[in-house]
């Protein structure tokens, strides 16, 4: 029988309940993987992703604020160049901890009142990228935008692309990776629009939509196939002319 272990190091009694719910929410522990698929296996693309992976979740991260700092640093660079980013920004403005028994947990991620106004010089971004970290940093101490779950995806995504260096896709993102949201789709991701037809072809933005308008309310797991799927496949092989 599969199972999550969960180990708890420092927490207070008395935030048990809130971390345990938090863990559920970051695993989707709670979705119904029945449900989903049988809203998803009438499409044949995604009928033998289903199979292959029963049973898949919609992963998410434990606070919003750095998936969203992250998802700016990662415009444009390697995954590997926006880690170092990352950790920059969190040596710098992080809170430093203890010496802990978990090795290469040294720094808690910054909050947005650390990053509002700090100084971002020197870690390696772009001025383009410094502005956009201090602008969500700022926007969530306004409240402008949130993680409140009661809000549903068009406002989630309209106030999120309102934010400069913010756009459509990275709202989308946000919504599927911060918020969890079921039905949450960057219906402008190349990844996707390759992935679908899984022929070699790409779809445009609008027919990737209006495809994908029969798995709702879940095109967010439908996404998770897709990019599993595309992570999976070898990449093709040119052939010598």
């Amino acid at each position: 029988m599969h199972a999550l272990r969960l180990e708890l190091h420092g927490a207070a009694p008395a935030q048990l309940a809130g971390i345990v719910q938090r863990v559920r929410r970051m695993f989707d522990l709670d979705a119904d993987p029945d449900a989903i698929a049988a809203a998803l296996s009438p499409d044949p693309r995604l009928r033998p992703l289903l199979r292959k992976r029963p049973g898949l979740r919609l992963p998410s991260g434990w606070d919003g604020f750095e998936i969203a700092v992250r998802a700016v640093l990662g415009q444009q660079v390697s995954v590997a160049a926006a880690r170092t980013l990352a950790a920059r920004l969190a040596q710098r403005h992080g809170h430093a901890l203890a010496a802990t028994s978990l090795p290469g947990l040294s720094h808690l991620f910054p909050t947005p009142a650390a990053l509002a106004d700090g100084d971002l010089d020197g870690l390696g971004l772009t001025g383009a990228r410094a502005s956009s970290v201090r602008g969500i940093a700022r926007a969530l101490l306004e409240g402008r935008v949130g993680f409140a779950p009661e809000q549903t995806l068009d406002e989630f995504v309209a106030a999120w692309s309102a934010l400069p260096g913010v756009g459509a896709w990275t709202a989308q993102y946000l919504a599927l990776r911060a918020l969890g949201h079921p039905d949450a789709f960057p219906a402008g991701d190349l990844v996707l629009q390759k992935a679908l037809p899984g022929d070699g072809t790409r779809l445009t933005e609008r027919r990737l939509r209006d495809h994908a308008e029969a798995w709702r309310p879940w095109r967010a797991y439908a996404v998770i196939h897709l990019w599993r799927d595309a992570m999976a496949s070898p990449a093709p092989v040119e052939k010598q002319r």
